[in-house]
């Protein structure tokens, strides 16, 4: 049965993420930074003053603060990707696919100002009339009726992609191997199917207690937690990298010399190093995804273009920071290529050579936090896509649904986890990008009048 889910779930995202989608994420991301002028690099002082709070103000409509708009995003991006997506793009796509990750990310700010702009200009009113963000309702409020089988797309398959399948999966793995194994209460061969259903019941229990509250409990819990976990994760692996700091340059290097040949990816094969460099990107920051405009959709502001502004700081921190930052850590171990490890395991392996049993507790401890922060995050894009299609009544279903997938994506395989989400995410992208690129000069424009105000200051 496992088995067979391997293989559907694998075809499937192999199927999905063929070259059309590279050209549809970095194509669509390079139209996007040329037309706004590279917005991304040049108002970036601006865009950590809105995330400070310098422009709030709790009477515009929306439910919570930039800041908290953008810990939510950054909870359902700063996870799993960081510290397993690396570990996997490593070990199949070889050094040189991180490049094309940094790659994703610094394109990907450009998507993100568009999308994330977008979700604020065109939001629209849920079954109970209430405002909500996101490219479903940008489609229905914006592009003509004849597109608007796009917006039904993308809920459709969102409520699948969103479901928590490699964080589940990869959080009950570290468990398993550093708390279980190590302490003799598991044998490692021993069969872990009742183990992990164990772990992954006590984690639905605790899903179920935050999601219930909704977007406000769960950006709480982000703007807490998130923040201080990735200052904990970057802090360590500074430390890791000063002790080391005669291997960083070899270490990109590598990275550098590897992205166009493509010797170090299983079978060398240069295009499947790229894709897989840009799915593991995309699947880490999450831009032309649309599910970071659900979370942005949902901030206190009348000026679209702020929100826009606020959510390109998600790569630069996501991916040119902590997907780095794990990198080096897993390069400079050497064990990717000396050992069978992958995932969450790799990445806890080179903490703990490079830090000793220190690296150790910090790798469990942002394991635990951004795994599980997460997984609440993707409960409410999964819920958003829910409502459009079948009204806001049914979030209460989902959510149980959502706590349910949590048993199933414990025991499946790390491969069946990260495809299933590899594979919607490549669909979601569809109506994200077709629907931003379509509405893209009115983003620039929108951004034009913005800047004029701003040097005037009257915004």
């Amino acid at each position: 049965m496992l088995n067979t889910i391997q293989t559907i779930t694998t075809g499937f995202a192999d199927l999905a993420w063929g070259p059309w989608l590279l050209v549809l994420l970095l194509g669509g991301g390079l139209y996007f930074l040329v037309l706004s002028k590279f917005t991304a690099f040049r108002y970036l002082g601006h865009a950590v003053d809105l995330i400070r709070g310098r422009y709030d103000n709790p009477n515009d409509p929306g439910y919570i603060t930039h800041r908290k708009a953008l810990s939510a995003a950054l909870a359902g991006t700063i996870g799993m990707g960081n510290i397993a997506g690396v570990a996997l793009a490593i070990s199949i796509g070889g050094p040189g696919a991180i490049f094309w990750m940094w790659v994703t990310a610094l394109v990907g700010m450009a998507t993100k100002f568009f999308t994330c702009s977008l979700a604020v200009m065109y939001r629209g009113k849920d079954s109970d009339g209430n405002l909500q963000g996101g490219p479903m309702y940008v489609i229905r409020e914006a592009l003509p009726k004849k597109m608007h089988f796009l917006a039904y797309a993308f809920a459709g398959v969102g409520m699948i992609g969103c479901l928590p399948a490699l964080q589940s999966n990869q959080l009950i793995q570290i468990l398993r191997d550093y708390i279980f194994i190590e302490q003799g209460w598991l044998s490692p061969s021993a069969d872990p199917f009742f183990y992990n259903l164990g772990a992954g019941i006590i984690l639905a229990v605790i899903t179920a207690a935050v999601i219930i509250g909704g977007l406000k409990r769960i950006a709480n819990v982000a703007a807490t937690v998130v923040p201080s976990m990735a200052v904990l994760y970057i802090g360590a692996t500074l430390v890791a990298l000063a002790l080391n700091i005669e291997a960083v340059p070899r270490a990109f290097m590598l990275i550098l010399t590897d992205a166009f040949t493509g010797e170090a990816a299983a079978g060398g094969a240069l295009l499947a190093m790229i894709l897989y460099g840009v799915r593991r990107g995309a699947y880490s920051n999450e831009a032309g995804m649309g599910t970071e405009s659900l979370a942005h959709g949902a901030a206190q502001t009348t000026e679209p273009i702020r929100e826009g502004l606020v959510a390109m700081l998600g790569p630069i921190i996501d991916t040119l920071f902590i997907c780095t930052a794990t990198a080096l850590m897993i390069l400079i171990a050497g064990e990717w290529q000396t050992s069978n490890l992958t995932g969450v395991t790799l990445t806890a392996s080179a903490f703990s050579m490079l830090l000793g049993p220190v690296g150790t507790v910090v790798i469990f401890t942002c394991v635990i936090f951004f795994a599980t922060t997460t997984i609440f995050t993707y409960s409410f894009y999964g819920s958003q896509c829910t409502s459009f299609l079948f009204g806001t009544q049914s979030k209460r279903k989902y959510q149980m649904f959502y706590v349910a997938s949590i048993l199933v994506m414990a025991v499946i395989s790390l491969d069946s986890a990260i495809s299933l989400i590899d594979g919607c995410f490549a669909l979601m992208a569809i109506p994200t990008m077709t629907s931003a690129l379509y509405l893209a000069p009115k983003v620039a424009q929108a951004a034009e009048q913005y800047w004029v105000r701003l040097a005037e200051s009257r915004v």
